[in-house]
């Protein structure tokens, strides 16, 4: 069952990174909700007057700015697990 890697492709980097960034954006969706959810029930509490901007409750910037946290977030901890399951193939050296 724990056998080695096969040999680390260019194609298979591509796509191990294409998905775990795609994971990073799906993340970043799900806290983006999570911060809307809080904020509104806050405002909701504290009978807050919100601004919408195209049906979101949070400013632009901060839409944007979670978004690319999550891109990048996600290629970069791709890079990390790459390296450590294909390069350095830590998981077999606990064996």
């Amino acid at each position: 069952m724990f056998r080695d890697a096969t040999n680390p492709t260019k194609l298979k980097k591509t796509v191990y990174l294409f998905t775990t960034t795609i994971l990073g954006a799906m993340l970043s969706f799900i806290i983006h909700a999570l911060i809307e959810i809080s904020y509104l029930s806050w405002a909701l509490k504290n009978n807050y007057n919100v601004t919408f901007y195209n049906g979101c409750a949070l400013h632009p910037v901060i839409q944007i700015a979670l978004w690319i946290i999550g891109i990048v977030g996600g290629f970069l901890l791709g890079r990390f697990w790459w390296r450590k399951v294909y390069i350095e193939k830590v998981w077999a050296k606990k064996i």
